[in-house]
């Protein structure tokens, strides 16, 4: 019987249940047994109904402990000499390192994605030296390896972190077109505009040059609203302190919003959604922005600009410049209403062209069903060999 065991591997379950259910869900279709391994949390047991099991897996994501990282290389090791699957996917640092490496010392294809490069590779350091090598090491095997944008996929190919036949871009981890539609807004002339930021709190995602633009708004236009949403990280070392965001919205600055498991409503009660990111994969905020037939703001950085193209579904603003972001933020707000629902129908068409999460399902696929041929040609070829032993005896 042909092995249909696929294990995917990532720091959350969030994360599967927010970006990868649909992806879960086509391979159950197809008749896969999926097994997700993750460090548990409040999405551990919704990810049972899209059709796989979960491995609880303990992963301190974002700590640089050797004997830890040894320890959860073992770990990976164990499960996966165990479950023997078809395939190993792997997203996220850690698992993509780790997990790979197990993997590929168990004979088990593996493929990545690597959906953002993250602080490490924004500042130059011996962290990001170190990361760098750890990825050298742990694609060098790999089948496939998807990035979400070219720039990532560049570099990687350039500084000979994956081997450029096996490297390959996908329009983000795609969008749910029928899950985020446009819905029936409240028109700015009825409440004052809104400016909306939905990420983690990170100062790597711009939170800070927004409230500081937030400020240099209002000495234009006072009524503007600003809104952030999304969770405190508070074990990132790039968290911003919920301290500080209430200082923020205590002197009527911003209003935050914490976080939420459907961010539609809000998307669609914005004029405007707003992420000044140093560097992103493909932000999947933006994604469902533009589906949502939002217009946007974002920096002009890898990944941003692959969802927004200047002047036709958004803005793009310098990175690290709060005074540029507060010039896009008063252009977009003086344009017409009529202009900014063109960008925002743009944003809409776009997302349909571009970054269709059935676009990424198909591709996994298709390399999934590659990797189930050659071992079914493996399986005839051995089973010739056995036959023909057999007759010469």
């Amino acid at each position: 019987m042909m092995n249909k065991k696929i294990v995917i591997s990532v720091n959350t379950a969030w994360n599967i249940h927010n970006f990868r259910s649909g992806l879960v869900k086509a391979l159950n279709r197809q008749g896969y047994d999926v097994m997700v391994m993750a460090p548990e949390d409040g999405y551990s047991q919704r990810l049972a109904p899209l059709g796989c099991r979960f491995k609880r897996l303990s992963m301190d994501n974002n700590g640089t402990s050797p004997s830890r990282d040894l320890a959860l290389l073992i770990k990976y090791w164990r499960v996966l000499q165990s479950v023997r699957p078809l395939a190993y996917l792997g997203y996220t640092i850690k698992p993509n390192v780790y997990g790979s490496i197990a993997a590929h010392g168990l004979d088990i294809p593996v493929i990545n994605n690597i959906a953002g490069l993250g602080a490490t590779f924004i500042k130059n350091t011996l962290l990001t030296g170190l990361v760098k090598r750890l990825y050298r090491v742990s694609l060098r095997k790999s089948r496939r390896v998807f990035f979400q944008n070219e720039d990532d996929r560049n570099l990687f190919v350039q500084q000979g972190l994956a081997r450029p036949g096996v490297a390959e871009v996908l329009p983000g981890s795609g969008i749910n077109l029928q899950h985020f539609q446009p819905m029936e807004t409240v028109l700015p002339g009825e409440r004052p505009f809104r400016f909306l930021l939905v990420s983690r709190m990170l100062r790597d995602k711009g939170v800070e040059e927004f409230t500081a633009a937030a400020a240099l708004v209002r000495q234009h236009l006072p009524g503007v609203q600003f809104q952030l949403l999304g969770p405190v990280d508070t074990k990132n070392p790039n968290s911003i302190a919920l301290a500080r965001i209430m200082e923020w919205q205590k002197s009527g600055l911003v209003q935050y919003l914490k976080e939420t498991d459907d961010v539609r409503p809000y998307l669609s009660q914005a004029d405007c959604i707003v992420l000044p990111s140093y560097r992103e994969g493909v932000p999947h905020s933006l994604l469902e922005a533009a589906a949502m037939a939002r217009p946007i703001i974002a920096t002009d950085v890898a990944g941003c600009r692959d969802v927004v193209d200047d002047q036709e579904n958004g803005l793009l603003c310098k990175v690290r410049n709060a005074a540029d972001l507060a010039e896009k933020m008063l252009h977009m707000a003086r344009l017409p209403e009529e202009r900014r629902l063109r960008m925002g129908a743009a944003g809409r068409h776009k997302a349909i062209a571009q970054f269709d999460e059935n676009i990424v399902i198909a591709k996994y696929l298709s390399a999934i069903g590659q990797l189930e041929a050659a071992g079914r040609e493996r399986s005839v070829g051995r089973l010739k060999t056995t036959v023909g032993r057999l007759e010469r005896d």
